[in-house]
């Protein structure tokens, strides 16, 4: 027989076979996609997490710890509970030769959106990737108290654009409200109307799902609240501040740099020199985020593991269906026998049959994952602000698709092993 019509062979037995083939093909695309998702998900989810830090060197938070600082004040985890006063924001700007010190406040929210509270020098020198700066897909940054500028994500969830006028909430964030109806009722800050004056383009990092304020403004709406709790019901202004009202809750800073290096010579000194300070806790942003992922790496192993045990679980229902078919097709064999075949090419065609399977699922299953992977992105996106490049990894598909079709080969050994056993005689005889 020629190798045209083994192939011939191989593809009528499957289509003979045409529900249990396609079934199989689909839980091995399944078990391929589930892999390269979470493999891709995995890598470029720690690139979006290492572009949230931007450019700056050192966090300065009130936070317990490290790690927790840069959750809450780069990812927005939560609002940090122990505030730093101004006095010793103005302190530790003059303490080492700084790019920037940038004092932040997070604790408000709009919808369930973080909103932080800064200096416009936020957009003019951080930048929420390395080497670019923000950019604006309408309006301007803000530049006077009670201005907002609205994330490129916090833009789309909320459908806020130009000139809107919004009211900031403290406390709870809304969305608790809708998993929890008894969650204490968020203060709304009504009295005071805010300004969408900008829409930012997006960054791909944490900061696309919040809005940025001013930060006087912030102080004036909770010295309000103060003013109102000692009966007062005059407006409040920032004539009306207290050194107790010019709180902040986070520090950005980047050390003085030479041109073409991003890593200062200063910056062990600088950060051993802050962390004698027990007031504050100090951050390296780069080396928590390795902590983080030391951390997670072993449930991401776990899922990676889990997904192998699937992957497996589907090669071995090729060799069910294979093995199961065999009793089905033994007359087939035997008549293939007697047409010339020899035992070693039946063993052939039914390990080629199981090889063909293999690749038609693996292939499949790099169409699912790209389609799937790219729904996450999308999801991710949407609903955490965090964009992340969910692009195949051509090395790796290849790899899986190299171990899948390896593993459905040895999968039909044993299917191909009873054919080739299949006595003739005995199998020509008519059925009763």
């Amino acid at each position: 027989m020629s190798r045209m019509n083994d192939t011939t062979i191989v593809l009528r037995s499957m289509r003979a076979r045409l529900f249990s083939t396609t079934t199989t093909i689909l839980m091995v695309a399944i078990a391929v996609a589930l892999m390269l998702v979470l493999l891709t998900l995995q890598s470029a989810g720690r690139k979006a997490f290492e572009r949230g830090s931007g450019n700056m060197h050192l966090l300065v938070s009130g936070d317990a710890s490290p790690l927790v600082a840069v959750l809450n004040g780069i990812f927005y985890a939560n609002a940090p509970r122990r505030p730093i006063t101004w006095a010793q924001y103005t302190e530790l700007a003059k303490s080492a030769p700084f790019e920037y010190a940038i004092p932040t406040q997070y604790g408000d929210s709009f919808e369930g959106l973080p909103v932080l509270a800064t200096k416009p020098e936020f957009f003019e020198k951080f930048q929420p990737n390395p080497g670019e700066n923000w950019t604006l897909t309408k309006g301007r940054f803000f530049a006077a108290p009670f201005e907002v500028v609205v994330g490129d994500a916090a833009a789309r969830t909320t459908g806020l654009t130009l000139g809107d006028t919004i009211h900031l909430s403290h406390g709870a964030p809304q969305s608790l409200l809708l998993a929890d109806p008894g969650a204490i009722k968020p203060h709304v800050h009504d009295e005071f109307n805010y300004t969408v004056v900008g829409i930012l383009g997006p960054t791909g990092g944490s900061h696309d799902r919040a809005l940025m304020t001013d930060l006087t403004s912030s102080w004036i709406i909770h010295a309000h609240d103060r003013r109102k709790r000692a009966d007062s019901k005059a407006a409040t202004t920032e004539a009306d501040l207290l050194d107790s009202d010019r709180l902040i809750t986070g520090i950005y800073l980047r050390l003085i740099t030479r041109e073409g290096s991003d890593t200062p010579a200063n910056l062990p000194q600088v950060f051993d020199m802050l962390r004698k300070n027990a007031a504050i806790t100090v951050a390296q942003p780069r080396q928590e985020l390795e902590k983080l992922f030391v951390i997670v790496g072993g449930m991401n192993k776990i899922f990676v593991a889990i997904a192998a045990c699937v992957l497996v679980s589907s090669v071995v229902s090729i060799l069910l269906a294979l093995y199961n078919s065999m009793e089905q097709r033994r007359q087939q064999i035997a008549i293939l026998r007697v047409l010339g075949a020899s035992k070693g090419r039946v063993f052939g065609l039914v390990t080629a049959e199981s090889i063909v399977i293999g690749i038609l699922g693996a292939f499949a299953g790099i169409a699912i994952a790209v389609v799937a992977s790219q729904f996450a992105a999308q999801w991710l996106h949407a609903y955490v602000g965090i964009t992340v490049a969910a692009v195949l990894d051509p090395r790796t598909a290849i790899g899986i698709v190299m171990v899948t079709v390896a593993l459905a080969g040895l999968a039909g050994v044993i299917p191909a092993a009873r054919a080739y056993l299949t006595p003739v005689a005995k199998n020509l005889r008519p059925s009763a």
